[in-house]
């Protein structure tokens, strides 16, 4: 009788076991679920353990750059930090161009700013000559890193658009151990601080990850809405040139998309993007992350068109209400606008910028004789609103280099 009582508790006990790993597994499996689906990004993993991710060098503390020798396996474990992080891609004749807007964003920013700069080789010497000249300035530091694309598929991607111009797509998988990050185009010039735009982290929700200002404000010029031949955000599409980023969350989420049912997580999803939609894509890296926002429209936080205007908002007549009302932050003179006379209210205000020293009295002085060529652009659509380029600019200038340093 009690080796039959043993037996029969022994096969409650089996099936008792058998029952709590049935529901273990079904947990599993439905945490898969609600993610759609786990992969692991095994081709990025074996890109960055390759050399994906260059040497950091830079003026002051490398910061969270890597250092020679170190590894560039993928790890999603972050440390925020109290440094702003700058990010930028520079390839043939930007080094200038790339140089005054880094000049424009220390001019006025308070926190300290490490700046990732992604250039070609031969760039590089050129870089450290010019930014170690900034030294003296205790709250900016730079990395340098060569341009890299995964192995299997480099010829793509610096085909894509113009050269280089993808490198945007892969800094999540890249500067792995940065939290977050703005990255601007090399035609940016900041008006006021970073410190400003950096804010806008707080202001995501729980969803989102990156934030960017639409393409167009006036739909009956808009681009995307008129030509594009692939999904876009929104009515007008985003423009990538200034994107902020929460690549914590980048690295982490598991984007919808139309390939698949199983969602995938940021660096499973590109080369999948440029496969379906490279024969129907006109502006290559920022296409691919509008098909990605139009998958997912909760992730983005859009911020309004004064932070990256551009001449589109002037070209036809002034179309930028916020920029109308609080000036212009953050101009971004694309389509070559800064080198030749098309746009000369654009030009006049790089040039400004670029002939300006770090110095305080040569920021000082920067206003009036800058003020003197914009008025002599009230011919072109963009010149008669030229008050807009210097409201943000006069009051950026007043704050930061006209307030007693104990006021500051």
């Amino acid at each position: 009788m009690r080796r039959y009582l043993r037996v029969v508790g022994l096969c409650l006990a089996c099936g008792f076991c058998s029952l709590l790993y049935a529901f273990s597994q079904l947990a599993v499996s439905l945490e898969e679920g609600a993610a759609g689906g786990r992969r692991p990004q095994a081709a990025v993993v074996s890109w960055l353990a390759d050399g994906g991710r260059g040497t950091g060098r830079g003026a002051g503390s490398a910061g969270p750059g890597p250092g020679p020798g170190q590894s560039g396996r993928y790890n999603l474990k972050t440390r925020p930090s109290e440094d702003m992080h700058l990010a930028v891609v520079a390839c043939g004749e930007r080094l200038e161009e790339t140089v005054t807007m880094l000049k424009s964003a220390l001019i006025f920013s308070i926190k300290p700013l490490h700046v990732h700069i992604f250039a070609e080789d031969q760039l590089h010497n050129s870089f450290r000559n010019r930014l170690d000249s900034w030294s003296f300035l205790q709250r900016f530091n730079y990395s340098l890193y060569p341009i890299t694309f995964p192995s299997d598929s480099a010829v793509e991607w610096k085909k894509l658009f113009k050269p280089c111009a993808s490198q945007r797509l892969f800094l999540p998988l890249i500067l792995k151990e940065v939290d977050s990050l703005l990255y601007v185009d090399t035609d940016i010039l900041f008006l006021r601080p970073v410190d400003d735009i950096w804010s806008l982290l707080k202001k995501f929700n729980s969803t989102q990850i990156a934030a960017m200002a639409p393409e167009h404000e006036e739909p009956r010029i808009g681009w995307y809405n008129r030509f594009a031949r692939h999904p876009y955000y929104g009515r007008t599409g985003v423009n990538s040139g200034v994107m902020l980023m929460n690549m914590t969350r980048m690295r982490r989420k598991y984007f919808k998309n139309d390939m698949t049912t199983v969602r995938l997580q940021w660096g499973d999803i590109l080369m999948p993007l440029l496969k379906k939609y490279k024969l129907n894509i006109t502006w290559g890296d920022q296409d691919l992350l509008n098909i990605m926002f139009f998958h997912n429209p909760e992730s983005l936080f859009v911020f309004p068109c004064q932070w990256n205007y551009r001449p589109d908002h002037c070209i036809y007549g002034s179309n930028c209400r916020e920029a109308e009302e609080e000036g212009v932050f953050i101009l971004h003179g694309n389509r070559g606008v800064y080198h030749d006379d098309k746009q000369p209210a654009f030009r006049a205000m790089y040039e400004a910028l670029r002939n300006c020293s770090l110095e305080d009295d040569s920021v000082r002085s920067l206003l009036k004789p800058l003020e003197l060529e914009l008025q002599k652009t009230v011919h072109t659509y963009c010149g008669k609103t030229y008050k807009i380029f210097i409201k943000q600019l006069a009051k950026s200038i007043r704050n930061r280099y006209d307030t007693p340093p104990k006021e500051r």
